[in-house]
């Protein structure tokens, strides 16, 4: 018979491996939202694409998750939590070769929402997994560490992104054109493929650990649940949880006799922490953190740096995630989920604000050269623009700015075909190299109808087809300062870490800690529906909404929402931290007030 020394040890062992797989899991989704904005940029030079559909290719990666986060929950009650994760990690690692040996837009995007898939998956079913199988006083920090390995992925992605960035370098400096294009088409290839591995390592580690003791015990399976609690706990603090979950089950029973089953769902204990968790997940979106992972570069690029400086840029962004979640995963169980919420959610506010400010100082200087470019244009329906300095003088003169004129400048312009729009990607004129716009009818007009009702759901496709080329605008935005870039990327390093420290692992542990047993897989499923659904449209929306109206409108849209996220934490979410999901559960089962252990709890 073994010792209480050995089991123990073996329960120790045994929990750190099911932190390591479960962080790989993170790894995954971090991975899945990093992994486009060191690709981004190649992908654009060497597609073809224009700025709607590369907003599409970011965002197909969370149109994926909203089509699994649908099914999420239903999946992991039919097959369960363990077969699950076995599932989105394949077809992760299915969805690499996808995109890596793709030509054209729909298989990429066929790629990516096969990516987006497995990382919806991951994302109900990890948390989910760990708040099920981990002790009270271990929930917070192993939902930390799955942020933290989340975050990880994020860094990996960038030092794979800046690799290939200083390799372009060096070819570019070659002289050789066809040379530097043909190894840009390589180069997002290969960061693609380097994901694989981690993939890889997440299915085999899948098969290894045990599956989730409370939903063994709720599929009727009370032995197997008390073998799965005792690879983590001692015998005695299985048993008990053992006897918690019979005496939760129980009461639930003698409540719903009588009753339908759609009644006892409408009941506060459900319905309050549902309705809590969706409000948080949504607002988590709003605060931008993955269109601004996602257009990270783009963004310290539009503030200033150059292409190397905004990758290194980005580097020390996702560090700085990492090393704020470490701090937020020593204090979670310390300090608590609303406290880190709270201090997380006002430094956001502060740090894009300021960075909105600063595009704000930069936007206002902007000019619409659309008449200029409309009279170059003429009668013809596509068109080549070589954005080079001697334009850019020519069309701000013409625009009425020549006191602007002879400045390095970006250029995007947001032209039409009847009822459909679309943006061109930002290019600087002193950038010679990608300084090159294609504007005509294929870029911008959907090819069938399914695309353009997504586009506009009430736009004339035939008519579209026949209408000439319309020039809406042509924004000419003078380039700032490289120190005005660092300044920006300060204000974007302080954001992030303040993310990290409180939405970056809190929301995870609002989602799996608050809905009770008997709803929290499908209802996480729902919640994180709403979470990518905003996410999605955010992502989408993102390039064609900063083309028109600037990087400022669109921080000072986040700001507005944090603003109502600090509220939401501060005020209205409940401290949950060294509390068993049972006893979290029977909190919102009282008609308002928790009880005094509770609030000591609290005021820890």
């Amino acid at each position: 018979m073994a010792t209480p020394t050995t089991i123990k040890r073996r329960a120790k062992t045994y929990n750190r491996s099911l932190l390591l797989v479960a962080g790989l899991g993170g790894l995954l989704y971090g991975i899945d939202v990093g992994i486009i904005a060191g690709a981004l940029p190649y992908l654009e030079a060497t597609s073809g694409l224009n700025a709607q559909q590369l907003s599409f290719v970011v965002a197909a990666v969370l149109m994926g998750t909203v089509i699994s986060t649908v099914f999420a929950g239903l999946l992991a009650d039919r097959l369960g939590r363990k077969r699950l994760m076995i599932l989105s990690g394949m077809l992760f690692a299915a969805s690499i070769p996808m995109i890596a040996l793709s030509h054209g837009y729909e298989p990429l995007i066929l790629g990516r929402l096969c990516q987006g898939i497995s990382a919806g998956l991951i994302g109900v079913v990890v948390p989910l997994y760990l708040a099920e199988c981990l002790a009270p006083e271990q929930r917070g920090q192993g939902t930390a560490i799955f942020q933290w390995l989340l975050t990880i992925g994020i860094v990996a992605a960038a030092l794979v992104g800046m690799y290939f960035s200083l390799r372009v370098e060096e070819v570019a400096k070659l002289g050789n054109p066809r040379l530097l294009f043909a190894f840009k088409d390589r180069a997002w290839r290969g960061i693609f493929w380097v994901s694989l591995p981690p993939g890889l390592l997440f299915v085999i580690g899948s098969f290894w650990v045990a599956e989730s003791p409370r939903w063994l015990f709720r599929s009727g399976k009370k032995d197997l649940a008390l073998a799965a609690l005792l690879r983590s706990r001692s015998p005695e603090q299985a048993k008990m949880e053992i006897d918690e979950m019979e005496r939760n089950l129980a009461a639930e029973r003698a409540k719903s006799v009588g009753r339908k089953a759609a009644e006892s769902l409408l009941r506060r204990k459900y319905v309050i922490p549902f309705l809590l968790a969706c409000l948080i997940l949504a607002l988590n979106q709003t605060t931008g953190i993955n269109s601004i992972i996602g257009y990270n570069t783009a963004i310290l690029i539009g503030s200033g740096l150059s292409d190397v400086q905004a990758h290194w840029g980005y580097i020390v962004f996702t560090l700085v995630q990492a090393l704020a979640t470490i701090i937020g995963v020593l204090l979670v169980d310390r300090k608590g989920r609303k406290f880190l919420l709270s201090v997380g959610t006002a430094g956001i506010v502060v740090s894009l604000l300021v960075a909105a400010l600063l595009f704000q100082r930069t936007d206002s200087r902007r000019v619409d050269a659309r008449q200029a470019v409309q009279a170059m244009v003429g009668g013809r329906n596509s068109v080549e623009l070589h954005f080079t300095p001697e334009l850019e003088r020519k069309w701000v003169t013409a625009a009425g700015r020549p006191e602007l004129a002879g400045q390095a400048a970006s250029l995007t312009i947001i032209y039409s075909y009847g009822d459909f729009s679309a943006a061109t990607p930002v290019v600087r004129s002193n950038d010679l190299e990608s300084a090159v716009l294609t504007l005509d009818r294929k870029s911008c007009v959907p090819a069938n109808g399914v695309l353009a009702f997504f586009s506009n759901p009430f736009g004339n496709l035939a008519q579209a087809r026949k209408a000439p080329l319309r020039i809406r605008h042509a924004l000419i935005t003078p380039l700032p300062s490289e120190g005005n870039g660092w300044v920006v990327a300060i204000c974007m390093f302080l954001f992030v870490g303040f993310y990290a420290l409180g939405p970056g692992i809190c929301v995870w542990l609002a989602l799996s800690e608050l809905m009770p047993t008997r709803i929290r897989s499908n209802g996480m499923s729902i919640a994180l529906l709403f979470n990518e659904m905003i996410s999605t449209f955010i992502a989408a929306v993102f390039l064609p909404t900063v083309g028109r109206y600037g990087y400022a409108f669109m921080f000072y849209g986040f700001v507005g929402f944090t603003v109502l996220y600090f509220i939401a934490v501060t005020f209205f979410l409940p401290e949950t931290k060294g509390k068993t999901l049972e006893e979290i559960e029977a909190y919102f089962s009282r008609t308002g007030k928790a009880g005094p252990e509770w609030r000591r709890a609290d005021s820890n």
